[in-house]
C-alpha cells in the first residue's frame, strides 16, 4: 500500500548522480524497521508490525560501486557493489532523503554474492533434473 508520497519534479540525472557519489565508501546504516534485525531476542518487523516504538543501531556498511543506468523520472534504475550486510531498502530511503523527496523499491536483483554470480545460477527445471540424477 502506498503510506506517502513525495515530490519528485526537482529532480534529475545530474542529482542523482552527484547524490550518489556522497554514498560511495563506507557508511553508517539504519537497518529499514521492517527488517529480520533483532531487538530483544524479537525481529524488527513483529516489534513494527505491532507498532513498536523502536530505534535500531546503524551498522557500518560499503558502497564499493553506484551507477546510476536509467533515469525516467520519477523511477531510477541502479547498480549497486557493496559490502554484506547492506540493507538496499534502507539504501533507497537514505537516496530518497538525500534528494529531498522519498524512495522505495520496485524492483531487486542480486547479480552477485561473494563469487557467485547470476550466470552461474540454476533454474527451477535444471536445478531439479541435477538433483534428480544424484
Amino acid at each position: 500500500e502506498i503510506d506517502n508520497t513525495y515530490p519528485a519534479g526537482h529532480l534529475d540525472r545530474l542529482k542523482i548522480i552527484t547524490a550518489l557519489e556522497v554514498f560511495k565508501g563506507a557508511q553508517m546504516q539504519e537497518p529499514p524497521l521492517f527488517s529480520a534485525k533483532k531487538l530483544g531476542g524479537v525481529r524488527a518487523y513483529d516489534h513494527a508490525r505491532r507498532g513498536d516504538d523502536i530505534v535500531l543501531e546503524p551498522k557500518p556498511v560499503v558502497f564499493r560501486e553506484l551507477e546510476l543506468l536509467n533515469w525516467d523520472s520519477p523511477d531510477a534504475r541502479i547498480r549497486i557493489s557493496c559490502s554484506k550486510g547492506t540493507y538496499i531498502r534502507a539504501f533507497a530511503r537514505d537516496l530518497g532523503r538525500a534528494l529531498d523527496s522519498g524512495g522505495h523499491l520496485t524492483g531487486l536483483t542480486r547479480t552477485r554474492i561473494g563469487d557467485l554470480r547470476l550466470e552461474q545460477a540454476k533454474d527451477l527445471e535444471e536445478f531439479n533434473k541435477i538433483i534428480d540424477g544424484m
